[in-house]
């Protein structure tokens, strides 16, 4: 095996550069999503913010985040991931600037809900990858682009406050964000610069049309149309929060208009889904040209069980353990941080087992521990150990981290051409899964959340059960009508 095909995580030539390339990019994505979870206090002192204004800004820092990952798998797809990421990185660093220079809420507000759009940076690189690497090293591969791109939150809660103390001042947390959006417009030229879609040679297959996700068949469609209603539940749930039934920071005249806007922008987005598929409706797709959506669907609910309680659980574990174990927020934060840093080995571990043990059976196992570990978590209190609390989260974040990397390794194993709006949707349910499980924990007791979450991975492990093993080829058609197919297995 020459130095182009080996699996070197030290190469720097090939397809590990492009990995390499695509995890950083990733990291840079999420280092600014969440520069300002580790500023908060200043930004607050400095602003003149009230809590529910805070909790605003963290609402809104993941609103926008489920249509983008939508809108983004479309444009990769059609664009390619080369030019699609370097114009996100390019075009975020504005409002991350805009939030560096707030002078007031407003301002912060606006600026915070549209960088929600750089949490789409993940879908571009799943397609990134799996252009670059066979089936059989492509859950290895999208399990470090996700897991060592994921760790740019922690890294941003690591290295800001510091960087903000060195610029010093009351304006220190502004020069360490804006900092971040530096950061996001200069390697959107890197990128540019070093990377390619695909190998020499290789065909990037686009979708016959943008606008909506393909499907093969009539019974696809409309399972394709209930699927895309959680999406915009979620939406809506979100702005129940932002109403005065909840943080009362829009007025219900606003939420009244906002929740009519996506009723209509549900109805324009089937109607837009229609004009893709309509050809469905008149003949039936060639057998070779098909895929099953059941598929995609399964893979949705398991993100929203594995990626939503991660976002949701690494928002509340300091809390979790300040008030159960009565600790500090200083040592309640570090000892929760041990969740988050899991990411680095466990998502790609998930990737690694998929590969080497088989897809499904990976899935079942990962899915079935994961929630065991929530089950455990919900019966934690002040009796345990804290040192047996602390290891109970960290083995439970393992099964839900690993379970990630494990989804995204058959992520692209569907249907190479629409891997990006595959990827897209099911990274968008990973999100309605954190707006979920969040909005039951204001509403709940710490232990029935974790009940909660348990319930939900019991889903995911049925749901599971008809799931298909990728195994063979899947075909995509050339633009001179031959057929080429790509391995699975």
């Amino acid at each position: 095996m020459n130095e182009a095909t080996k699996f070197n995580l030290f190469s720097l030539s090939g397809k590990m550069k492009i990995l390499h390339f695509s995890w950083i990019a990733f990291f840079i994505t999420f280092f600014v999503w969440f520069n300002h979870a580790p500023l908060l206090g200043a930004i607050a002192e400095s602003l003149g913010l009230s809590k529910a204004e805070i909790k605003t800004l963290l609402i809104l820092n993941v609103a926008l985040t489920i249509p983008a990952r939508i809108i983004i798998g479309m444009l990769t797809d059609k664009y390619g991931p080369r030019l699609t990421y370097a114009a996100l990185l390019l075009i975020s660093s504005i409002p991350c600037f805009m939030f560096a220079l707030a002078d007031n809420f407003t301002e912060a507000a606006i600026s915070r809900f549209l960088l929600g759009f750089v949490g789409a940076g993940f879908v571009i690189g799943i397609r990134m990858v799996s252009e670059w690497f066979p089936a059989n090293e492509l859950g290895t591969a999208e399990g470090i682009y996700g897991g060592w791109g994921n760790f740019g939150s922690a890294a941003a809660a690591m290295s800001l406050p510091t960087l903000a103390l060195l610029f010093g001042g009351d304006d220190g947390w502004r020069y360490a964000v804006g900092l971040t959006g530096l950061i996001s417009l200069v390697f959107s030229f890197i990128w540019y610069a070093n990377v390619s879609d695909t190998p020499k040679g290789s065909t990037y297959f686009k979708p016959k049309k943008i606008g909506g996700l393909e499907v093969t068949s009539k019974g696809d469609f409309l399972f394709l149309l209930i699927m895309k209603i959680p999406m915009y539940a979620a939406l809506a749930l979100l702005t129940w929060k932002l109403s005065p039934a909840g943080v009362s920071v829009i007025s219900a005249t606003a939420a009244l208009i906002i929740n009519l806007s996506l009723i209509a922008i549900f109805i324009y987005d089937c109607y837009s889904a229609y004009n893709v598929n309509r050809e469905v409706f008149i003949k039936p797709v060639p057998e070779i040209e098909q895929y099953k959506f059941k598929q995609v669907a399964v893979l949705n609910i398991l993100y929203f069980a594995t990626f939503g309680s991660e976002l949701a659980v690494v928002s509340m574990l300091p809390l979790f353990f300040a008030d159960v174990f009565e600790l500090n927020m200083v040592v309640a934060g570090l000892l929760a941080s041990a969740y988050a840093f899991m990411n680095l080995m466990s998502r790609p571990g998930g990737g690694w087992i998929s590969d080497r043990f088989g897809r499904k059976k990976t899935l079942l196992i990962l899915t079935a521990g994961l929630a065991v570990g929530y089950a455990l978590m919900a019966m934690i209190d002040n009796s345990w150990p804290l040192i047996i609390a602390v290891i109970t989260a960290m083995a439970c974040s393992f099964f839900v981290q690993a379970g990630e990397g494990a989804v995204f390794a058959v992520v692209p194993l569907i249907k190479r051409r629409l891997t990006g709006q595959v990827a897209g949707m099911t990274g968008a349910y990973g999100n309605v899964g954190a707006v979920f499980y969040l909005t039951v924990l204001s509403m709940v007791s710490y232990q029935t959340f974790f009940t909660v979450i348990a319930a939900t991975a019991v889903l995911g492990f049925v749901t599971l059960l008809f799931l298909e093993e990728p195994k063979g080829h899947m075909a995509e058609v050339n633009d001179d009508g031959t057929v080429e197919l790509i391995s699975v297995t």
